[in-house]
């Protein structure tokens, strides 16, 4: 018998390779009584026995079809045997067709580990089974085949399996082969396992590494690790994830709940014995000072409700659902089960640090003063912990104060914040009129006089939160963000000068050290390839080594194009930084389509896999990406940052399209004509007003951009707070050029190219009406435009299954627009 004469309705795609494991004996289940009727058990539930995961098992040989596409095999007299076939398809281009399985055996076909086809029965002739399947563009599907034969089969097992594409799509270009390298898609960069932060003891032997792994839309799964620091030993890999060090000892603490309450314990380290330490705790969430008798909550209390229909709203945030909520601090006293609160009154306060004894809390009230610029507040204040007396330290900066902590003898302050805080000492933005202060800077405080001095004012990149003020070395490390990338930073507070510390990762997410050492540095990070990587660095050999890169093996699978650095010089003499991402199997002789992406918000683009933009997943469907940080985002000094306010997209947008051009220039396997370009929230906006200024873009896509800078000032529930520093001191009235012609709205007539509107429907940063406002009016223009809505989402994409459609989206496109192929488009929103 042969399968080779099968008739086919249009061009099949026959997938010939595979890797085939051992011969699997199986046996019908016993049936304790011969007479029964009832749940008769059927052969082809023998098709399940081996799971639904491809890939799990140690197999394989290869096995390849014969030349009509045919696989077979001896057929066994004595037993059932089952055999268990894997390879992996992919599309260049989206794809509708019927999967089809010739056998004359039982069979069923899994596809990514879900059952497509089951063929349940054997047969003399071969008899067909199919299902249909929809393939994604340059997606990756992993493709299982069990057949099952059974010593009373008429005939020996063997198969064919095809792809039969719909008549649409008969020139779509098909690959299978179980060698075939995955490609990286943006379900690749949301699932797996990641090292999310690390934690070292006080005296730096030991070492708590923190994990979250996605494991599908509905399941994420948290543990974490304790090793030994200086010999690497691992412990114990399932220690309570919310677990954490008592300041002073290798004791780790962490709650579980019972009922409505939670039960403190505490774990000795590198014992493992387990105390329970009390009963009945008001909350699960807690943080710890110097002194193991009291640990801190801090609670949220609900703010005056009115009740009827009508509400007066007292103050530009009141609309905001919790505005009206604080945040206090409450000291829970493990010896008398006390609960006492630290902190009441008007001012949300949030705690920061503690002295070395813990006899002192440093702490910070906020609150909003609409009526006084920048319109928010923050006082420094330290309590004495015994008396539970206050002592404020800084009082109503009218500035961006964004943390502190103690100085090893508690007689400094490290503080962060804008450039502008202390009266300007850190600024260093001239010859821009006004700072960005979003940018972090870095200041030493004298508790008892007041001088502050400013430590990073000449330091480009950016600070970030988390610094540690050591009490051994007495030195001050920090994060710093320095364009693309995230660093760890040593600042010896006598000499002012600042090193970075060498890194095995490029971009540091996080660090820790211990209070009583000065040895080690752990911390978790990644680059464009990878996250999620845990590390430590010996501080005094410089050596750095991994703890722990769980990712590793699923990325060691993925087919990565090439990256590097690509920089421009401007017009106006600046060096503007950016990357280069080829696509898989690049050829320079091949003309490819372009995507530019650039900065949202005022942050850089970061050398990060784990990332909704993520340059490998468009270049994984043969796009060329460009990622540029042009003026106004912090990582590269004040003045650069500076660009950003009171612009609204000047100078910026003249960058990008500079840029743009100059790339074209510099690599001609782009395809000048086929230039797309992408970004979200103030890159959404960026989106939409760079199409008033060029028509060097074929598609663009903005998701919940801004249109019309004044309603986002107005409506948006941050709006008018990021314009304190994007329009510092402007405003609609004073200023109205910038409230509106820096706006795609009320240039709209100027936009002529393909534009899709990407909006989550429940946004709270910038509201959807953003879109909405823009979409009518290119409608009414009779512009190329579509707004799709994202339903139940806010301004970030956060549900897995929503992400993946919005993504989809995105793709589809850039497809109809840069690639000539419209179907996937038009199979997910019609024609």
């Amino acid at each position: 018998m042969t399968l080779a004469g099968t008739c086919l309705l249009a061009p099949a795609f026959t997938i010939s390779n595979y890797v085939l494991s051992p011969r699997i004996p199986v046996k019908l289940p016993a049936a304790p009584d011969s007479l029964q009727k009832e749940n008769p058990f059927s052969a082809d539930k023998l098709l399940n026995a081996r799971g639904t995961n491809p890939g799990e098992g140690t197999f394989w040989d290869g096995a390849v079809a014969d030349s009509a596409g045919v696989l077979g095999f001896d057929k066994d007299a004595k037993e059932s045997v089952l055999r268990a076939l894997e390879t992996r398809l992919r599309a260049e281009r989206f794809a509708k067709g019927t999967l089809k399985i010739t056998s004359t055996s039982r069979a069923a076909v899994r596809v990514d580990g879900k059952t497509l086809i089951t063929k349940a029965t054997a047969d003399s002739a071969a008899a067909p089974a199919e299902a249909q399947l929809s393939l994604l563009p340059e997606q990756d599907y992993d493709i299982t085949v069990d057949i099952l034969g059974m010593p009373d089969d008429k005939s020996a097992p063997e198969f064919k399996l095809e792809f039969i594409p719909e008549k649409d799509f008969e020139d779509v270009k098909l690959e299978a082969s179980p060698s075939l390298k995955r490609r990286v898609s943006a379900r690749t960069v949301s699932i797996g396992e990641r090292a999310t932060s690390t934690s070292l003891s006080a005296d730096g032997k030991y070492l708590l590494t923190y994990f979250r792994e996605t494991v599908s839309a509905s399941e994420t799964r948290r543990r974490a690790s304790l090793t030994e620091t200086a010999t690497g030993r691992l412990l114990s890999d399932q220690v309570e994830p919310q677990a954490s060090w008592m300041p002073s000892e290798n004791k780790l603490v962490y709650t579980r709940k019972r009922g409505e309450k939670h039960d403190l314990y505490c774990m000795e380290v590198p014992s493992m014995k387990t105390t329970l330490l009390v009963k009945g705790l008001p909350e699960s969430e807690f943080f710890l000072s110097p002194d193991p008798r009291y640990i801190f909550f801090q609670t949220s209390v609900e703010g005056a409700k009115e009740s009827g229909t009508m509400r007066r709203v007292k103050s530009p945030d009141d609309r905001i659902p919790g505005d009206r909520d604080r945040s206090y601090l409450t000291r829970y006293d493990l010896e008398t089960h006390l609960s006492q609160p630290l902190t009441y009154g008007g001012a949300a306060t949030f705690p920061l640090d503690f002295n070395a004894d813990g006899s002192k809390m440093l702490y910070m009230a906020q609150y909003a003063t609409p009526d006084r610029y920048p319109f928010y507040a923050a006082s420094l204040i330290e309590m004495d912990m015994k008396a539970l007396k206050n002592d404020t330290i800084v009082a109503n900066e009218q500035g961006f104060i964004t943390g502190a902590v103690y100085s090893p003898d508690a007689k400094q302050l490290f503080v962060t914040g804008g450039p502008d805080v202390f009266g300007g000492i850190g600024a260093n933005y001239s010859p821009q009129p006004a700072a960005n202060n979003f940018d972090n800077q870095g200041y030493i405080l004298d508790i008892a006089t007041g001088n502050v001095r400013a430590m990073t004012r000449d330091f480009d990149p950016a600070v970030e939160g988390g610094a540690v003020w050591n009490r051994v070395d007495g030195r001050i490390y920090f994060k710093g963000e320095a364009g693309f990338y995230q660093n760890i930073y040593r600042l010896d507070p006598k000499s002012g000068r600042i090193e970075q510390l060498k890194a095995e990762v490029p971009y540091v997410r996080n660090f820790s050290m211990g209070d009583r050492e000065a040895a080690w540095i752990s911390y978790t990070g990644g680059d464009f390839n990878d996250d999620g990587h845990a590390c430590l660095m010996n501080l005094r050999t410089g050596r750095n080594s991994t703890v722990a890169n769980p990712l590793a093996d699923e990325l060691k699978d993925l087919e990565f194009g090439a990256m590097e650095p690509w920089t421009f010089r401007s017009k106006d003499g600046d060096t503007i930084d950016g990357f280069i991402c080829y696509p898989p199997e690049f050829d320079p002789k091949k003309k490819y389509p372009l995507i530019v992406y650039y900065y949202g918000g005022t942050s850089p683009t970061n050398a990060t896999f784990y990332h909704n933009y993520s340059p490998h997943v468009f270049a994984s469907r043969d796009y060329v990406v460009y990622l540029i940080n042009p003026s106004g985002t912090t990582g590269y000094g004040q003045e650069f940052s500076a660009r950003h306010v009171n612009a609204w997209g000047r100078r910026t947008a003249d960058e990008i399209i500079e840029g743009t051009k100059k790339f074209c220039e510099a690599h001609p396997f782009v395809d000048e004509k086929k230039i797309g370009c992408i970004g979200a929230s103030y890159g959404g906006f960026m989106t939409q007003y760079l199409q008033t200024k060029t028509d060097i873009f074929a598609a663009a896509v903005s998701h919940a951009g801004i249109s019309n800078v004044t309603s986002y000032w107005g409506e948006g529930y941050w709006g008018y707070s990021y314009n304190s520093v994007a329009a510092a001191q402007h405003y609609p009235w004073s200023d109205p050029e910038l409230f509106t012609q820096q706006g795609s709205l009320f240039n709209a007539d100027k936009i002529h190219t393909p534009l899709l509107l990407l909006h989550g429907t429940e946004d709270t940063n910038v509201p959807i009406g953003e879109s909405i406002q823009l979409f009518n009016a290119l409608r009414i223009l009779g512009r190329d435009v579509e707004f799709i809505t994202v339903e139940g989402e806010n301004h970030v994409i956060s549900d897995f299954d929503k992400k993946l459609e919005w993504q989809n989206t995105i793709m589809a496109w850039f497809a109809k627009y840069l690639q000539n192929d419209p179907r996937w488009w038009n199979e997910l929103y019609g024609k």
